[in-house]
């Protein structure tokens, strides 16, 4: 059976809550709102100001995790203090309530019985103060796993500082000034970001849904300081329950695209290996990639 992928052209927040609905199911309890809230200095992320509707209309709560990369890279991501002040900086908590998950140890540490790479996955302990979550991906490339989206959103999004180094370097080592020494291949890598996707699906279960915006379509990261420019017009917004129907019906609109940067996005992708995320995923058994899409 093929997963219901909704999807517009048009990109307004108001969309995104009709998108959202669409869906046909509200999220129970305590929400917990992912997003990528951008790093210092980057000029393609999507703003609180974009999210706040939908946030809103959940009654949820921001949730984010610490960075496991150095000072060498520009951010500042990486220290609960200095990340705290650019959520500030960045008007998050103008709007919403903002919960920087793995800010006070110890980690959760949740088993991945069936991993492919990683056998356990470590997210920060809050997520566990939550009974649903929505996931807000700004959908585009990424410098080491090809793209971002959905998936990229569970996995390196959810986990705690030591999380993110396990799943980089393939499960190698949780010390963050290791882990770019050991930084797994273009294999491992994949399926350690669907390893690790799959606990955050299997803990929430059925109260877990997807928002994808193809907007700002870099081919780097919002976790870059320093990012390119974006190579492609805007694509719209996607909708769905299926994490991996939704980053896969993402990679079709590029390559099915019109817009000669299209080649440029798919290279970067191409060249990480990244629609291996999404297989390993399928075959973890956390969503499909035979989907149907429904433009709204």
């Amino acid at each position: 059976m093929k997963s219901k992928v909704y999807f517009t052209k048009e990109i307004t927040p108001e969309k995104v809550v009709e998108m959202y609905h669409a869906l046909g199911k509200e999220l129970p309890g305590k929400v917990a709102v992912k997003v990528h809230s951008g790093e210092k200095g980057n000029q393609n992320f999507l703003h609180p100001e974009f999210w706040k509707p939908m946030v809103e209309e959940v009654h949820g709560t921001i949730v984010e995790c610490n960075t496991a990369y150095g000072d060498a890279s520009g951010g500042v991501r990486d220290h609960t203090e200095s990340h705290l002040k650019l959520l500030e900086e960045h008007g998050w908590n103008k709007y919403f309530d903002v919960d920087l998950m793995d800010a006070q140890g110890p980690d959760v540490v949740w088993s991945i019985p069936n991993g492919k790479v990683l056998k356990e996955n470590k997210v920060g302990k809050n997520i566990e103060n939550y009974d649903s979550m929505l996931v807000l991906a700004h959908f585009k490339g990424h410098p080491m796993g090809g793209y971002g989206g959905a998936l990229k959103q569970l996995s390196i999004g959810c986990a705690s500082r030591a999380g993110k180094a396990l799943i980089h370097s393939a499960g190698k080592t949780e010390d963050r000034f290791e882990t770019w020494n050991q930084h797994a291949d273009s294999i491992a890598f994949p399926e350690a970001m669907a390893d690790a996707a799959s606990s955050v699906v299997n803990h929430f279960k059925d109260n877990i849904l997807y928002i994808n915006v193809m907007k700002n379509l870099s081919v780097d990261c919002d976790c870059c300081a320093v990012a390119e420019d974006p190579c492609m017009k805007d694509i719209g917004i996607l909708a769905s329950d299926d994490p991996v129907a939704i980053d896969q019906a993402c990679i079709d609109l590029v390559i099915n695209s019109k817009d000669p940067g299209k080649e440029h996005f798919m290279e970067r992708v191409n060249s990480r290996n990244g629609i291996h995320t999404i297989e390993a995923a399928a075959d973890l058994g956390i969503g499909s990639r035979k989907y149907e899409l429904i433009e709204l």
